[in-house]
């Protein structure tokens, strides 16, 4: 049986992924509580910090560990990753302090001799693309090899996370330490009469756009099951010049996707079993395709609130 240590243990997505690792593995769970948002006990969570610079207190988490999944992530207001409380150029500091834990992370797997590393990333480490082209009509798809641009300091500070394993993953320091990130797409179901509300704060703002957008982007619990026990799994990451390091896209098979899961199919051999467009198909007859403004297509232009109310991972 592997030995898993888990960070952000307490945390949404651990809450989706959980299910499906223990059991299966001896898991190491760690948060900086040991109860999650709505106050509820998580079973066998060690509280521990990740952050700072004194490793010692934490590097007994990573022995004798095969994998580390890294979920961990500290927030820049109570209001969320994009809550208003904090204006979006007064983050940079909270961001930079999240590259340093994903530092810590990296660098006490590589000296416990912890074989892989398994990133929790976000569709937003590449999300220029989609702000500026995508939903534009300028292009079709966004895939994991391009260039990682992003508009905003928690998406900069998630394609630090990508660029900063790969130091760890070359061998530059000695060994290869396997690196998979992955970009976390939207982990929660669309709710169609609620993100068609007109105060509904969702990703370009309100109305069907959103909702389109949440389509695309859908990451069942299955599916993202699925991918990060596949990214455990998976026997030989490496790419075309031996380097174990890998970038996917965590989303469903979506008729509607705007980002490519090539990458997770040819070396994960992830094979999604949900679609948002079968899935909620209810409820996109009932509230797109009735609507003739809206059409059946892609998401379309979307409103120009996106810059101060990106969605959240």
């Amino acid at each position: 049986m592997k030995r898993i240590l888990v960070t952000g243990a307490s945390g949404y997505i651990a809450s989706q992924l959980l299910p499906a690792l223990r059991g299966k593995y001896e898991l190491t769970l760690t948060d900086v509580a040991n109860s999650d948002r709505e106050g509820k006990r998580v079973q066998d969570v060690e509280v521990v910090d990740l952050m700072g610079d004194d490793r010692s207190k934490f590097t007994h988490l990573f022995e004798c560990q095969d994998s580390v999944i890294h979920l961990a992530y500290r927030r820049s207001s109570a209001g969320g990753v994009y809550g208003d409380a904090v204006p979006h150029i007064e983050r940079f500091d909270t961001e930079l302090s999240n590259v340093k834990m994903a530092n810590n992370v990296y660098r006490c797997a590589y000296e416990a001799g912890v074989n892989r590393v398994v990133m929790a990333s976000s569709n937003h480490a590449a999300d220029w693309y989609e702000h500026a082209l995508i939903h534009r009509g300028k292009k079709e798809t966004v895939f994991p090899d391009e260039l990682p641009l992003s508009d905003n300091f928690y998406g900069w500070a998630k394609a630090a996370y990508e660029l900063l394993g790969y130091p760890y993953a070359c061998g530059a320091f000695g060994r290869k330490l396997e690196v998979v990130q992955v970009r976390i797409g939207n982990p929660r179901n669309p709710v169609a009469k609620d993100m068609l509300k007109a105060d509904f704060p969702g990703h370009g703002g309100s109305g069907i756009a959103s909702y389109k957008r949440a389509l695309g982007a859908h990451f069942s619990e299955r599916d993202l099951q699925q991918l990060f026990v596949r990214a455990i799994e998976s026997k030989d990451i490496s790419n075309q010049n031996g380097v174990p390091w890998l970038v996917v896209y965590g989303i469903s098979g979506n008729t509607r996707a705007f980002w490519s899961i090539q990458s997770a199919r040819d070396v994960l051999e992830y094979e999604p079993q949900d679609d948002s467009e079968v899935k909620f198909a209810d409820d996109i007859r009932t509230y797109v395709l009735a609507d003739p403004t809206s059409g059946p297509g892609r998401v379309g232009s979307l409103h120009a609130g996106w810059r101060s109310r990106p969605a959240s991972r």
